[in-house]
């Protein structure tokens, strides 16, 4: 029979992520074929990570939201000390299930000051309940809210599976994805240092990641790997990042507009240049600097990709083609998919997305051009091509106007 040593949490995460103990797991990168310039040495703590993007149907949800697995109450058995599984940390989760948002209040009653939003699928950590409320920790929010609108217990065990994400994080300049678990399979394509690749499968020593090439398998020895889950985000963090965002935007879009009026200026033009998208067109709304984007990176369809390239004629990569497209548009984006994920702010589904939009999917990204359609810098078997918008899970789209 499990009881519990405390009757608490015992310590909370500060900087916005819930924590949990018992879980960390480190290991030592021996030297090995799969890396092209090996790492010293792999944390495979289950924890560290970025937030990950909410799509729903909030254009304005936070991104900020991740799990560290240490810390949390300790389980243990009469007899013998048993770490808890996964299912014990699953099962002391809060995680909301409402169409937006259930307020996070300061007292166990709608009279209470609202202290914050948990968005739908976000999570948070159980301290009590009282009188139909529960009393959780989520971010920087510790509060109450409504249990109607959120499970926890057994509920929650299989919910967290589905809202939760697991990923891989390259930690080595440029690591093989190999066709099965092992050494010996064959090499179907390179992920560059930092990609954050969404995980599948795992077996001893291996993660069955999805690659723009299919799915495939690649070693723990040089990647880190963490779970995410959507947190709280408190009212004071709400209006700083709409802030933020709104800032962010009017300098994309005066950058934007500066580096089309000097175009226009060194052609001689007094119009609106026309670009030659060749048969394909950029529909679905949006606005006027979205679109220019979208059809000035359809002029490049049919170009080279070049792993670690930045050239739209000579080759680029997926993340080099998005950087180097809205860099004709005095925008700095990073040449990286994973960090893509948290440039300009969330768009809530695809539904919503206009051209110009970028469409990150696990360790590639590419820009929306409407209509359900995306061009991008797929591999190096195909090139850069127009592809349906859903040909992979999409784990984030941004816009950057």
């Amino acid at each position: 029979m499990l009881i519990r040593k405390t009757t608490k949490v015992t310590a909370y995460m500060l900087a916005a992520a819930i924590t949990f103990s018992g879980m960390g797991l480190t290991a030592q990168a021996a030297s090995g074929s799969d890396s092209v310039l090996p790492s010293g040495g792999v944390s495979l703590a289950l924890g560290k990570g970025t937030g990950l993007e909410d799509i729903s149907t909030n254009p304005s949800i936070p991104i900020e939201a991740l799990v560290e697995w240490m810390n949390l109450e300790e389980l243990v058995d009469e007899q013998t000390p048993k770490a808890p599984t996964e299912e014990d940390l699953f099962r002391n989760l809060v995680i909301a299930q409402v169409n937006n948002y259930v307020n996070v209040r300061s007292l166990p009653s709608e009279e209470g000051e609202i202290l914050g939003k948990l968005y739908n699928d976000s999570v948070g950590t159980f301290l009590s309940e009282e009188n139909g409320w529960y009393q959780i920790t989520s971010g920087n929010v510790t509060g109450y809210v409504k249990a109607e609108y959120c499970v926890t217990g057994e509920a929650a065990v299989e919910i967290a599976r589905q809202v939760g994400k697991r990923f891989a994080t390259v930690t080595t300049t440029t690591l093989f994805v190999r066709t099965e678990p092992s050494l010996e399979a064959p090499r179907m394509s390179m992920v560059p240092e930092g990609d954050e690749l969404l995980v599948l499968d795992e077996v001893e020593g291996w993660v069955q990641v999805d690659v723009e090439e299919g799915t495939g398998w690649i070693s723990t020895e040089y990647a880190t790997l963490h779970s995410e889950f959507i947190q709280a985000e408190s009212r004071e963090e709400e209006e700083a990042r709409l802030a933020k965002e709104a800032e962010e935007r009017r300098k994309a879009r005066e950058a934007a507009e500066a580096a089309r009026a000097a175009q226009m200026q060194a052609e001689g033009a007094t119009q609106n240049v026309t670009q030659d998208t060749g048969n394909y067109v950029v529909s679905g709304g949006g606005s006027e600097m979205g679109n220019a984007v979208a059809e000035y990176a359809l002029q490049f369809v049919g170009g080279p990709y070049v792993y670690g390239g930045t050239s739209l004629t000579n080759g680029a990569d997926c993340s080099g083609f998005v950087m180097s497209v809205y860099a004709n548009f005095g925008v700095s984006l990073p040449h990286s998919s994973a960090s893509d994920r948290s440039q300009g702010y969330a768009v809530g589904s695809l539904e919503e997305a206009q051209p110009g939009d970028l469409i990150c999917y696990s360790g590639h990204v590419a820009l929306y051009i409407g209509d359900g359609q995306i061009v991008h810098a797929s591999n190096s078997k195909t090139g850069i091509i127009v592809s349906n918008a859903g040909y992979r899970k999409i784990l984030a789209i941004r816009r950057i106007f």
